[in-house]
């Protein structure tokens, strides 16, 4: 599974007439981070930057004038999203201007079943809040002293981090199988009914050196035929 998470940063508050100029994006396969990214500063014309959204962010209008043009960059953008889904905190306001981009260029908008608001997931995971994206570093003790202002893909990195922890934790991100080996978990509930879970891990790097494996297989060798760890080998 395939999963962008991203953030925009935009001229003012208002979709049809303010612009995105700021969009950054972490590309996740099976809930974990593969390393690629998005980014892209973006000219917004002839609009300038309201000065309450400047604050927020710092992008001003003399360092956005020669950026491309949202038109110059959306099929990048497009191709690095590509049947991916879109996830964004306060979803709602970040796919709005997408979408409006999307519309001034005649491309057909992000439905709604390929968007995830973490914000959402945030208010019903945790009712009493705060769930700002700071709020929620600051409960899943995530790292977040050098956002000192708001930048679409710092502000990515660390909602990345914030989603893998509402979804189930780092583990969920962690496996200790060989990378060609699939394991399907079967389960039979009070019912009867049988589910096939499918694998949600992935490997971890093999750390042993020729060496280390050649000195644990000695290891095991001495122990005799009734050893647990020859059950494993």
């Amino acid at each position: 599974m395939r999963e962008i998470i991203f953030d925009t940063e935009t001229t003012g508050l208002e979709s049809k007439v303010d612009r995105v100029i700021e969009i950054g994006g972490i590309e996740l396969v099976d809930h974990f981070p593969t390393g690629r990214t998005f980014h892209k500063y973006i000219s917004p014309g002839d609009r300038k930057v309201h000065p309450d959204a400047l604050a927020v962010h710092g992008l001003t209008d003399e360092f956005l004038k020669d950026k491309q043009t949202f038109a110059e960059i959306v099929a990048e953008l497009q191709e690095f999203f590509h049947d991916a889904k879109w996830i964004a905190h306060n979803a709602n306001f970040d796919i709005g201007f997408i979408n409006a981009e999307f519309e001034r260029l005649g491309i057909p908008p992000v439905e709604s079943e390929q968007v995830v608001d973490t914000l959402a997931m945030a208010r019903r995971k945790h009712p009493m809040g705060p769930n700002s994206l700071d709020a929620l570093c600051r409960r899943y003790g995530i790292d977040n002293s050098h956002r000192t202002k708001h930048g679409a893909l710092l502000d990515s990195e660390l909602l990345a981090e914030v989603y893998i922890e509402m979804i189930g934790g780092r583990q969920t991100a962690l496996g200790l199988v060989e990378e060609k080996k699939v394991v399907r978990v079967i389960e039979e509930d009070d019912d009867g009914v049988v589910f096939d879970i499918p694998p949600r891990s992935r490997p971890l790097p093999l750390r042993l050196s020729p060496a280390d494996v050649a000195d644990h297989q000695k290891l095991i060798a001495g122990m005799g035929d009734k050893a647990i760890w020859k059950r494993y080998q």
